[in-house]
C-alpha cells in the first residue's frame, strides 16, 4: 500500500514495527510524547526524564523508547514534508494499525505545529551559493616563451560568490580558452532554462 505521508511509497518496515509499540501508550501520553518529538524537530532538546516517565507504564525498554521517538520523528517530519493534512494522516496511521485515539492525539499535535515544522525544515534545506558579480576580460595571446605563435584568445573570469551560511563573499579567478568559454556559456544557458522550468 502507498501512503501520502511516505511520499506515496510503502511505509518502511521499521515504522510498521513501531506502530504496535506506540499502541501500548495511552492516547494522552502519546500526545505528550509527540510534543517532545516536535520540540526536537524544531531544534530544541527532548526532555528524556519526561519521556521515560511517559513510557514507564507501557513497560518500554531503552530500545523501545529510542525506536518510538525515531518512528514519531519520521511520521511527523515526513508528513510535514509532503504537506499531508491532519485528517489524511490520521486515516493512514489507522490503516497501519495505530488506534483511532492515538492517531487523533498525534494528528492534533501535528496540525498545531505544521507551520512551525515546515518553516524549520525550510531553514534547514539545501542552500546554494549566490553569485554576487562576474568580471571578465579577453586577452589575445600572440606568443609565449614556450611557443613561437599562439594566437588564441584567453578569457579571464573573476566571480564573487556569497556563502549562504556565513554571508562572506569570496573571489574566484580562472582562465579559459575560447572553446572552454563557449562550452561554459552553453551550459549556463541550459542551466538557466532548467531553472526557469522549475519556477513555472
Amino acid at each position: 500500500m502507498r501512503f501520502r505521508f511516505c511520499g506515496d511509497l510503502d511505509c518502511p518496515d521499521w515504522v510498521l514495527a513501531e506502530i504496535s509499540i506506540l499502541s501500548k501508550l495511552t492516547s494522552v501520553k502519546m500526545k505528550l510524547l509527540c510534543v517532545q518529538v516536535v520540540k526536537d524537530l524544531l531544534g530544541q532538546s527532548i526532555d528524556y526524564d519526561k519521556v521515560h516517565k511517559l513510557t514507564a507504564d507501557a513497560k518500554y525498554e531503552a530500545g523501545d523508547v529510542k525506536a518510538s521517538i525515531a518512528a514519531l520523528s519520521f511520521i511527523l517530519s515526513s508528513a510535514a514534508k509532503y504537506q499531508v493534512d491532519g485528517d489524511s494522516l490520521s486515516n493512514e496511521l489507522q490503516q497501519l494499525g495505530l488506534p483511532k485515539e492515538h492517531s487523533s492525539s498525534l494528528c492534533k499535535t501535528y496540525a498545531d505545529n505544521l507551520g512551525n515544522l515546515q518553516a524549520q525544515f525550510m531553514r534547514q534545506s539545501l542552500k546554494l551559493s549566490q553569485l554576487e558579480s562576474a568580471e571578465w576580460r579577453v586577452d589575445y595571446i600572440l606568443s609565449s616563451s614556450e611557443l613561437q605563435e599562439v594566437q588564441e584568445p584567453m578569457v579571464q573570469l573573476r566571480l564573487r560568490v556569497r556563502n549562504p551560511d556565513t554571508g562572506n563573499v569570496t573571489p574566484h579567478s580562472f582562465n579559459m580558452t575560447a572553446d572552454k568559454f563557449r562550452l561554459f556559456v552553453s551550459e549556463l544557458k541550459q542551466a538557466h532554462q532548467v531553472m526557469e522550468g522549475l519556477a513555472l
